[in-house]
């Protein structure tokens, strides 16, 4: 089979594509043939300084594709089975940007009739979301159609990848949603995503924009650039509220304004998907997966996520594009699956 492999850290030049043998599944393991790979910004992080315990790593978390064997103790009716996969790399060297892969089975999720690149897209993005918006004390912990009809969520940066999964999966779920943008074009593509107000942060006064609808805060802030915000979140969280930080875009040191957090009972929430408790992402593998199940979840240009494909020979310039920003969803064709 073809693979994509690094057995060093650096660069996006220490990718190779090589020939390997297909990968046997191992018991409670499944193999999966491969039909496209989802690149999210751990991937180019992980290249750069995590360590490879097995002396190699191909990369890749998300892929989508066809169960092609089981291992023991794995019910072989699922040969055949179209499935999403998440976290295939963490601290495995066997990652999704590859003809094959094995996985644990419970890391082999049924896609249905939903596309593949839709299925390649769910992983990291939808599941940090999910986490983003119930990690806090007053949010429920599953979400699902009205589960959060009277609750008011802000997505800092709702043009990004994990901002377009929190738009989409509340609006599924109910809520009132607000994104904050940088440019007209954004902010189209959050308004596709769900958004019901958009607000270009370059333009516009944040807080008085959100203060029309959320005079009194809102529920839930899904933060992308904490060290950059932190004192327009500490205006905008209202009572119990929580801002759920993924990403530490712009900074990765936060000064937070005590007094406004502490009178409001408030807190700062940091969510980083790959060790999130193990309930906690259960539920957001079975609320994500019926997301998409029930079509509340798209990918493309009309869902506010471009998409932009490789072949898997063009690995290294799929991250590089991750790398240096691009806007949408970037994804490798593995095969033709």
């Amino acid at each position: 089979m073809r693979a994509i492999v690094y057995e060093r850290s650096g660069d996006a030049s220490v990718l190779r594509l090589v020939e390997r043998p297909v990968p046997e599944a191992g018991p409670g393991e499944v193999l999966v043939r491969l039909a496209v790979s989802g690149v999210n910004p751990s991937d180019w992080k992980a290249r750069q300084s995590w360590p490879l315990p097995a002396g190699w790593q191909t990369p890749g978390q998300d892929g989508a594709g066809v169960i092609e064997a089981v291992g023991a103790g794995v019910d072989q009716a699922l040969v055949g089975e179209p499935v999403w996969l998440w976290d295939a790399a963490w601290q495995r060297p066997w990652g999704t940007a590859a003809e094959y892969t094995v996985v644990p089975v419970r890391q082999a999720v049924r896609l249905g009739s939903a596309p593949f690149e839709l299925g390649a897209s769910l992983g990291i993005p939808f599941l940090t979301a999910h986490r983003c918006l119930t990690v806090g004390e007053t949010m429920p912990d599953q979400l699902r159609p009205g589960a959060l009809a009277d609750r008011t969520v802000l997505v800092q940066g709702g043009a990004g990848a994990v901002g377009n999964a929190a738009i989409q999966l509340a609006a599924w779920s109910g809520a009132r949603v607000m994104a904050t943008v940088s440019s007209p074009e954004k902010a189209r593509l959050a308004a596709d995503a769900g958004a019901g107000m958009v607000i270009n942060y370059r333009e516009q006064d944040v807080a008085g924009e959100v203060r029309k609808i959320a005079p009194d805060g809102v529920d839930v802030i899904v933060e992308v650039a904490a060290a950059q915000n932190a004192g327009l979140d500490a205006q905008l969280i209202g009572q119990d509220g929580t801002v759920a930080v993924y990403a530490d875009t712009g900074g990765d040191v936060l000064t937070v304004p005590i007094r406004p957090m502490m009178v409001r009972n408030a807190r700062w929430q940091f969510v980083f998907t790959y060790n999130t408790p193990g309930l906690a992402k259960a539920r957001a593998i079975d609320d994500v997966g019926a997301a998409a199940a029930q079509g509340g979840l798209r990918v493309g240009p009309e869902a506010g996520l471009p998409l932009h494909r490789y072949p898997l020979e063009r690995a290294a310039e799929a991250q590089q594009a991750v790398q240096d920003g691009v806007t949408g969803k970037v994804l490798i064709t593995t095969s033709d699956s």
